[in-house]
């Protein structure tokens, strides 16, 4: 499948055939030869709403180029599936991982709102031994609406 900007906009991955796409995505996000390829393909597996693109995402989570990490966050945000809670608390904790990357971790389990995700984030704001913006950005992920 050939994913180039001439098929870009903002509705790119409409124009790749309905069936097999996440197939054919999860290939382009693993094997393109150019980030913004792979970008685009782990953006269009958000994008697609079907549940076996979490999968394909949660491997993402742990590439080596911090912008397909971030960019398969994100993603997993708009599949609010609660398969990935584990791999992205993973990513909140790990120290050595950008903030930015941290910040949108926290972001997507904020977004999945399962029990598992919003207590892990409730834990991770308590934790005194991590960056005190890092946790004050997660409490406000978690208070409530006019709670500030």
């Amino acid at each position: 499948m050939n994913f180039s900007a001439a098929k870009m906009p903002e509705a790119w991955y409409e124009a790749a055939p309905g069936k097999g796409i996440v197939y054919d995505l999860s290939s382009a996000a693993l094997s393109a030869t150019d980030t913004a390829g792979r970008l685009r393909a782990v953006v269009g597996l958000g994008k697609t709403g079907d549940p076996r693109a979490v999968r394909p995402l949660m491997d993402l989570v742990r590439d080596s180029d911090p912008a397909i990490r971030r960019g398969a966050i994100a993603a997993l945000a708009d599949l609010k599936s609660g398969r990935p809670v584990e791999v992205l608390i993973e990513r909140l904790r790990d120290r050595a991982e950008s903030l930015e990357i941290r910040k949108c971790a926290a972001e997507t389990l904020a977004a999945i709102r399962s029990t598992g995700a919003i207590r892990e984030l409730r834990e991770f704001s308590a934790d005194a031994g991590e960056d005190s913006a890092l946790r004050s950005h997660v409490a406000g992920l978690i208070s409530p609406p006019g709670s500030a």
